[in-house]
């Protein structure tokens, strides 16, 4: 039987969840400026070792070549460099990074398979990570790197980057997946004063908004894994924590009534063309980073985009918006009782059994590496003993701060549980199921059944 994800379920009340959603909601209502300096400090070698006055010391590795993949581009992708650049300054190691498109597990698999795989490697979902320690493609962390993992992370995050009892990897980049970003001025024109709080509220929003003349909601349908987002928030806040964890783990089939109800909600959205920037086929054309430019940029731009505290990145980098005045964000609407909390990450791995592979483990499950990533915007990091300062802007902190009072009572996001074939490859499974359901949300059985098909097959591999 497939080993499965262990999460902590909240008290009968829900206070994780409520308290976190509390907290994000209060930053929300923050004006924001950016602050914060580069996090470095400077760093000098003593011998076969360079320390750095904070967290951790690591080897001299002058000469060695080391190659980290993962998915991020653009503005993620120059955000980790400084990491990055960091650990060469320390090691005297040269690091290159290769992107691995949406496809990781195959983009990786082929390497490996390959024998060219790199040394480290962010894998977006927990599923692949169990597959791939399944198939002896990570190795388990060093002695140096646990030291770091256990210092500095709950045992929470320690379990996800764990299976079969080894440790693999190290959490060292999450989300915060239930957040909406608007841009101030379309609602100021469409007389807009209240953020919505409930499911209801959020689409007689997005009315308004397309009434006054405003595209109410971009959406990123080219990139299936924003919409296994979308259906995650509405399922977690409407089915509850158990049926969520239930369906995370293939224990009940996706033709249960509840997901029909989940996606039925979600047709009350993606069902009136009208309220999608582009329409839905405009939307399925629509790439993540083009929906967030769509919202803060250009001459009729869209009011609302979803995603997580990452899009602050591409605000930053891809637009003239300023965080706080002409963009804000406010939690993911309530769709039962209380708002969703849906939690995602990277974990990163070894997939070379070398001594600059640890080392680069280490780095980057020390405080050092999060306060320098930190600073450079649109990251969160569930490291607890890092210096909260270093974020760059008060909303990402609170939102930190938030995500470390959760301790381990959060929910996972869902498809990056599954495995790769079902929750985590372009083109099919439950990405290409619902960009089929955002093509014609009128179709909820038969998407459903779609759905089942393509998980009973994976799961079962």
């Amino acid at each position: 039987m497939r080993s499965t994800l262990r999460t902590r379920r909240p008290n009968r009340k829900g206070g994780a969840a409520k308290a976190v959603a509390a907290v994000v909601a209060g930053a929300m209502a923050l004006a924001l400026t950016a602050c914060g300096g580069d996090g470095n400090d400077d760093s000098g070698s003593d011998g076969g070792e360079t320390d750095n006055a904070a967290t951790v010391k690591l080897p001299k590795l002058d000469g060695q070549k080391l190659e980290v993949a993962a998915v991020w581009t653009g503005p993620e992708q120059e955000n980790f460099t400084k990491v990055l650049e960091e650990f060469e300054k320390r090691t005297g190691a040269e690091v290159s990074f290769v992107p691995t498109g949406n496809n990781t597990s195959t983009f990786l698999g082929t390497k490996i398979q390959g024998g060219k795989p790199p040394n480290v490697a962010f894998l977006p979902q927990v599923g692949v990570l169990h597959q791939f320690a399944d198939k002896g493609w990570v190795k388990p962390l060093g002695a140096e790197a646990q030291a770091q993992l256990d210092k500095n992370f709950s045992a929470g995050w320690k379990d996800l980057g764990a299976y079969k009892d080894k440790q693999y990897g190290v959490y060292a980049k999450t989300a915060n997946k239930s957040l909406v970003w608007y841009n101030t001025a379309a609602y100021e024109a469409a007389g807009i004063t209240e953020e919505p709080k409930t499911w209801d509220d959020f689409v007689q929003t997005a009315q308004t908004l397309s009434d006054a003349g405003s595209p109410a909601v971009s959406i990123a349908g080219q990139d299936g894994w924003t919409l296994t987002d979308w259906f995650e928030n509405v399922y977690l806040s409407q089915a509850g924590p158990e049926k969520y964890d239930q369906l995370a783990q293939h224990k009940i089939k996706w033709t249960d009534p509840s997901v029909k109800e989940a996606l039925t909600t979600l047709a009350e959205l993606w069902g009136k063309d009208e309220l999608i920037a582009g329409g839905r086929d405009g939307a399925l054309r629509t790439e993540f980073p083009k929906s967030v430019t769509n919202t803060f940029s250009g001459d009729t731009p869209a009011a609302m985009v979803f995603e997580a505290d990452f899009v602050a990145a591409n605000i930053n980098a891809d637009t003239d918006a300023k965080i706080g005045t002409d963009a804000k964000v406010f939690p993911f609407p309530a769709v039962g009782g209380e708002s969703p909390v849906v939690s995602g990450g990277d974990v990163a791995v070894a997939l070379k059994d070398d001594k600059g592979s640890q080392a680069l483990l280490t780095f980057l499950a020390s405080t050092d590496a999060a306060e320098i990533w930190a600073a450079q915007g649109g990251f969160i990091s569930p490291n607890k003993e890092m210096d909260l300062e270093t974020y760059k802007d008060d909303v990402t902190r609170d939102i930190a701060k938030a995500l470390l009072a959760a301790g381990d009572d959060f929910r996972f996001d869902m498809s990056d549980q599954a495995p790769a074939a079902f929750g985590g490859t372009q083109g099919q499974g439950e990405w290409k199921a619902l960009q089929d359901f955002l093509k014609d949300p009128s179709n909820v059985e038969g998407i459903q059944q779609q759905l089942e098909t393509a998980a009973a097959k994976a799961y079962e591999g």
